[in-house]
């Protein structure tokens, strides 16, 4: 690139730029639209997230400007969401209300523009998928701080319902007020939880009494707090953002490290394999003594790498068993692996994924 030494002469060359990178996204949906006629007459998926793994591994690896892996995929996931409403529009139900760090997820990797059902239970969610009011599902599996989410658990155990993708989210909360005078604020609303959360900034940042107000959800606090002078919300960037609430704080969560692990889920649904891939199944053993050593000695003898093990009461008969949650790495097309899970009855495959965490 010449050398650029004035201000004007950088606007005018990124103006150039910005015209030429719409032309050429002009010219991929145009293909993309293509796409879709043919998956429309196929029935086809359009969420790949193999395929878009794939793609975001081989640009990442072609960079040789400023724009590293994390920069790419970015700005890739939202080409991606907007290809997809060209492709085939697809609703996607998610635990709500709007708002939500789910929705947050969701849109994610659906992009801005995609059509959302906000549902008030998980149980919801999966029930919109498995009868196909929509073709995927966003819900939360597990929080680092807080553990595993037990209904996700128990529903894709019940129903025939694939986990099509992991999305591993940092939690962050935000302060909004339509106050910019934090000593004119006397109420804070938020969920109980993210009050423990952020307990630290609370203490630092408001020496005067202040009412602590919990409601159902943070999407219901950044509307209260958009609605009224005086008060402030402790919520979501989505919430803040969805009631155009002004942000005073980001980031104001007392740990960095507070992650929630979310899944797309699907009724009909496989990917193929991406090369670095994760999958999730349910099995249930019989009570003899070693009957876990000698499953688990399986994957060893496999050289299949275990990521997670976890146990959950199976609740049938009178006695006390136990079902077992185990991701590893690999995928059910791997030969190793769809050898371990040949015709085994005690074993239910929940799906195979891009393994992003």
């Amino acid at each position: 690139m010449s050398e650029i030494n004035s201000i004007e002469e950088a606007r005018v060359k990124i103006d150039s730029i910005d015209a030429e990178l719409l032309r050429l996204l002009n010219d991929r949906m145009e293909v993309v639209k293509s796409i879709g006629d043919l998956k429309r007459n196929s029935n086809g998926a359009i969420y790949r997230p193999d395929r878009e793994q794939a793609i975001i591994q081989r640009l990442s690896e072609l960079t040789t400007g400023r724009l590293n892996k994390k920069a790419i995929e970015a700005i890739f996931l939202e080409i991606f969401a907007v290809s997809r409403n060209i492709e085939l529009s697809e609703k996607v139900a998610y635990l709500g209300p709007e708002g939500s760090f789910t929705h947050q997820a969701a849109e994610s990797r659906f992009g801005a523009i995609s059509e959302y059902i906000p549902l008030k239970t998980i149980k919801s969610v999966f029930e919109a998928v498995d009868t196909k009011r929509v073709r995927f599902g966003v819900i939360p599996v597990e929080n680092n701080q807080e553990g595993i989410v037990n209904d996700t658990i128990k529903l894709l155990n019940s129903l025939d319902i694939n986990i099509v993708a992991e999305l591993p989210m940092p939690i962050h909360f935000t302060f909004g007020s339509i106050n910019d005078d934090l000593k004119a604020i006397t109420k804070i609303y938020s969920k109980d939880i993210a009050f423990q959360q952020c307990s630290k900034f609370i203490e630092e940042y408001f020496n005067h009494d202040v009412e602590l107000i919990p409601v159902d959800s943070t999407s219901k606090a950044a509307q209260l707090a958009s609605e009224k002078s005086g008060t402030a919300a402790i919520c979501s960037p989505i919430a803040a953002k969805l009631y155009k609430l002004p942000v005073l704080f980001d980031n104001i969560e007392d740990s960095a490290d507070n992650f929630t692990r979310f899944l797309i889920i699907s009724d009909d649904f496989k990917n193929n394999k991406s090369g670095n891939d994760k999958t999730s199944i349910l099995v249930k053993l019989s009570s003899e003594p070693g009957s876990l050593v000698n499953f688990l000695q399986k994957f060893y003898d496999a050289n299949i790498n275990l990521n997670k093990i976890e146990s959950y009461p199976a609740k049938k008969g009178k006695g006390f068993s136990y079902q077992f949650l185990l991701e590893f790495d690999g995928h059910f097309d791997d030969a190793s692996v769809s050898q371990l899970l040949a015709d085994n009855d005690s074993i239910k495959w929940l799906g195979s994924y891009p393994k992003l965490c």
